[in-house]
């Protein structure tokens, strides 16, 4: 049931990248525990529960954590787990009760992932934002876009998912792994800022060499360079281009029926914009589908630019199984992929607190105790 099997997570219930992260680690067999609210709360999702994909494979409880009771429950899961994931705001858990000291009092091995944007200290950490703020303070968002126009949001990916999820995941992980070693528990500070600029990093690795300059649209890889960008096709599609290497380069040209020989040196910027020209002028001549016939399946290093369904359907996808139908439900599979311990995917998205009772006694609560905690209301 995949590499984490036997691992156990508490997931305080947020939005975006801290559910990203619990998906992550359920996917590949950890067991994690939803602590969602007892009553409905805004977590900025407008999905109903069912279909939020994000929180697949997991059980849901539903506890009160204003109450005494409800803290208390939620800290009995705590001494059970390896480690605990939330997304709240710097000191919130602390005013709840349920901060990384009152946490590890109980559990001294578990590692208390914390996502936040811009981490649990300095001047900007106890500020609201979102993707989009962070990745603006990372020095990311000033990189995505045309030429002479202004940055473009590349969706909530880099901040949320990337910068955010994938590193609280990994923190997790890490975590976890040097706590089988040492016995001991520690925080994992995961910020989206930081998150962000490491995922740029080899970006602020070129500046000081100069091959890059922060004029967006000027550079190799954000569309500055006539091989490196998206053209549109006669029927309104789009091919997308990335030629860099001269072997795949020298390919596309003659796949496109153009002299390699005028256009080079291939790296000579002044030339850029009326070889761009060129490409754009040779691609509007055919359909995406004509280009994807020609250029797909050779070395030319381009390829259809597919919507999210049609990137379902594409034969490649569909052999790697790499979208699949769970419970109703067409989504991303699991990955990456182990040769041994695969992932399986399991439990759909819960209805709120849709297993409380059960993930209770699975946690040595006894009926008596269950019964007494929904009458209170401390679970429900």
């Amino acid at each position: 049931m995949g590499p984490l099997a036997g691992v156990r997570i508490v997931e305080l219930a947020g939005i975006g990248p801290g559910p990203f992260a619990a998906m992550l680690l359920a996917d590949m067999g950890a067991t994690v525990i939803r602590v969602d609210r007892t009553q409905a709360a805004d977590l900025g999702v407008a999905l109903p529960p069912r279909m939020n994909i994000m929180n697949r494979g997991r059980r849901s409880v539903a506890v009160d954590l204003k109450s005494e009771a409800g803290r208390e429950v939620v800290l009995r899961l705590v001494e059970q787990a390896d480690g605990l994931l939330e997304g709240f705001r710097p000191g919130v858990t602390e005013r709840l009760g349920l901060g990384p000291d009152v946490c590890h009092a109980r559990n001294p091995r578990l590692i208390y992932g914390r996502m936040t944007g811009y981490g649990q200290d300095g001047p900007m950490s106890s500020v609201a934002g979102h993707d989009i703020n962070y990745i603006s303070l990372a020095g990311v968002l000033s990189t995505i876009g045309e030429r002479g126009r202004k940055p473009v949001p590349p969706l909530n990916l880099v901040g949320d998912f990337g910068g955010g999820g994938m590193f609280l995941a990994f923190g997790m992980v890490c975590g976890i792994l040097e706590a089988r070693q040492s016995g001991r528990g520690q925080v994992v500070d995961t910020a989206m800022t930081e998150g962000a600029a490491m995922l740029a990093n080899m970006f602020f690795s070129f500046r000081p060499t100069g091959s890059w300059t922060e004029q967006r649209g000027d550079n190799v890889l954000d569309g500055g360079a006539h091989f490196y960008d998206t053209y549109e096709t006669s029927d309104g599609g789009y091919i997308a281009v990335g030629a860099i290497e001269k072997v795949f380069y020298v390919k596309l040209l003659s796949l496109m029926g153009l002299n390699p020989a005028e256009f080079e040196p291939q790296h000579d910027k002044t030339k850029w914009p009326a070889w761009k020209a060129r490409f754009a002028a040779v691609f509007k001549t055919k359909t995406r589908a004509e280009w994807t016939a020609i250029l797909e399946h050779e070395d030319a290093c381009a390829t259809p630019v597919l919507s999210t369904s049609e990137a379902m359907q594409h034969p490649h996808n569909r052999a790697r199984h790499a979208f699949v139908e769970h419970h109703g439900l067409e989504q991303v599979a699991p990955a990456p992929r182990f040769s041994r311990t695969a992932a399986k995917l399991d439990l759909p998205p819960p209805l709120p607190g849709e297993h409380t009772a059960a993930v209770l006694a699975d946690f040595g609560f006894s009926g008596a105790e269950i019964e007494s905690l929904k009458t209170s209301g401390a679970v429900g």
